[in-house]
């Protein structure tokens, strides 16, 4: 007995040293902390995969903006889009309910990653074949390269094709090295994007088509080619498709590349090896290296869902001020504290030194809870929402009642004449069965509304079920041992007034 309660407090302990030396804490949830919370609905007809899709796009956006902890999450058929601690929330706005779109760009020179030195470019080969039928196959340009530079001449001759009012500087006096930063992804405009992987950027001209020219894109795994992507061509998209090719064949790499961008980033940039392509399938593989059955896949999924990509419109837009986050959390924080001591006062009120028990077991639940949340919040972004707080306050209840089972179990045992001491074992054995009960019938509602629920209900489910899980934990291992314990000092049993035979009014009861 004394092993389980010295490892439980023990276990405790460091637990809550651990999260309190490394820093760790609670990440608060947008209604405790403040943010803006975006629902968005498609319009219009969608692929059933593309709102999955839309909202990976949406959470590698939010991710450039530093929010802490953002969830973007589908209920139903629509995306919701919870930023906690967002400063810039109309930036933030814009972006979550910017649509993306799949562009087929000309590439019309290779540039260095920012701040790298002009060398010499050397790249390596990856190829594209026909679909099964086509009459001519393509290539796709590498996407990597084994040294980072550009050729001045080319850079210059491709900023003199465009529009001298939609590029960006791209040489610095005395140099020839582009300097430029990423520009933005303007449909019409020559713009500088990064590749998928890798730190090489590429510039590009304006977009001839976008993926509204293509069908369906599929990953397979062709006999001697490994795995290819098949893209399927709509008749527009077929002819778009070939103006581009007619254009980009005749030149030199790596202007006879055509860049596929989903979001300001380039996906991939195959290469012409025909002007022109009778068949609406084009097989897209991966060369000498080959794709990997995952780069063929997410290139799949890139090509097919960004051609029919989802139309979305806010339906609500919910701002949250950090000032009445911080009064929710302060609320929240004293309503539990508040309810923590009534119940404490009315455990030691009532039970009399065995309330001490359930007080000491109330601390170690709520020691492991903070440690806890603090390194699920860590470890896998777990935030703590009002909800949340909300089925933790619920759950002192569901401890609580664990604690008086027992005693009430005690006390039944005592009147059958047995001494304390000889009570606590045997009530103890009888009263888990109806503590495991309860607190089952708790875990499956808590299931259910996770598994059922949407939104915040879930998170007051999670800290509910956790709560329940840990109220079994403490009294098996706290609770039990630590009253076999006292029960073991005559003097804590026949204490006048306090001691745990007045607790379980039985104040003739021997130790």
């Amino acid at each position: 007995m004394r092993w389980y309660v010295g490892v439980t407090i023990g276990f405790t302990i460091f637990a809550l040293a651990a999260t309190v030396g490394t820093g760790g804490e609670p990440v608060l949830g947008l209604d405790l902390q403040g943010g803006i919370s975006v629902v968005l609905a498609p319009v219009g007809d969608f692929k059933p995969g593309s709102l999955d899709v839309a909202r990976n796009i949406i959470a590698d956006r939010v991710n450039g903006l530093g929010v802490a902890e953002p969830e973007i999450s589908t209920q139903g058929d629509n995306i919701v889009v919870d930023l906690p601690g967002v400063k810039d929330r109309d930036k933030a706005r814009r972006l979550v309910g910017r649509t993306a779109e799949l562009r087929f760009r000309p590439v019309l020179a290779d540039l260095p990653a920012e701040g790298a030195v002009a060398s010499t470019t050397t790249t390596t080969g990856v190829t594209t074949t026909g679909a099964p039928g086509a009459a001519a196959p393509a290539t796709t340009a590498p996407t990597t390269t084994t040294t980072l530079s550009a050729d001045a001449a080319t850079v210059k001759a491709a900023v003199a094709s465009c529009d001298p009012g939609q590029v960006l500087a791209l040489l610095t006096s005395g140099t020839d090295v582009p300097t430029t930063d990423l520009a933005e992804d303007k449909r019409k405009a020559c713009v500088v994007l990064p590749m998928l992987e890798g730190s090489s950027r590429l510039y590009l001209g304006p977009t001839k088509f976008t993926g509204k020219g293509v069908d369906d894109a599929k990953s397979r795994f062709a006999q001697g080619e490994g795995y290819t992507v098949d893209m399927s061509l709509t008749d527009a998209g077929q002819q778009a498709f070939n103006e581009l090719a007619g254009e980009s064949f005749p030149k030199p790499p790596p202007q006879n590349q055509v860049a596929i961008v989903l979001d300001g980033v380039i996906q991939s940039n195959p290469a012409f090896r025909d002007s022109s392509y009778p068949d609406n399938n084009v097989q897209i593989s991966g060369g000498s290296g080959g794709f990997t059955p995952e780069d063929a896949s997410d290139l799949a999924t890139v090509i097919s869902y960004g051609a029919l990509p989802v139309q979305l419109e806010e339906l609500t837009v919910q701002n949250v001020s950090p000032t009445l986050g911080s009064d929710q959390l302060a609320a929240g924080i004293a309503a539990g504290v508040i309810g923590l001591l009534l119940v404490a006062l009315y455990m030691l009120v009532y039970y009399r030194l065995l309330g001490a028990v359930v007080i000491a077991g109330l601390i170690v639940s709520a020691a492991l809870i903070y440690a806890l949340i603090s390194f699920l919040g860590d470890e896998i972004g777990l935030t703590l929402t009002l909800a949340g707080v909300t089925g933790l306050i619920v759950s002192v209840g569901i401890t609580v009642d664990s604690y008086v089972v027992y005693f009430e179990r005690l006390k039944d045992e005592i009147r059958t004449g047995r001494t304390v001491r000889a009570s606590v074992d045997r009530g103890f054995t009888r009263s888990f069965r109806t503590i495991v009960a309860a607190d089952l019938v708790s875990l499956i509602g808590a299931l259910a509304l996770y598994v059922l629920a949407i939104g915040s209900v879930r998170g007051f489910a999670f800290f509910l079920g956790v709560s329940t899980i840990l109220d079994l934990v403490i009294a098996y291992f706290f609770m039990h041992p630590l009253v076999s314990l006292m029960a073991r000092r005559p003097h804590l049993v026949r204490m006048r007034g306090v001691g745990i035979a007045a607790g379980l009014d039985a104040p003739g009861v021997t130790a």
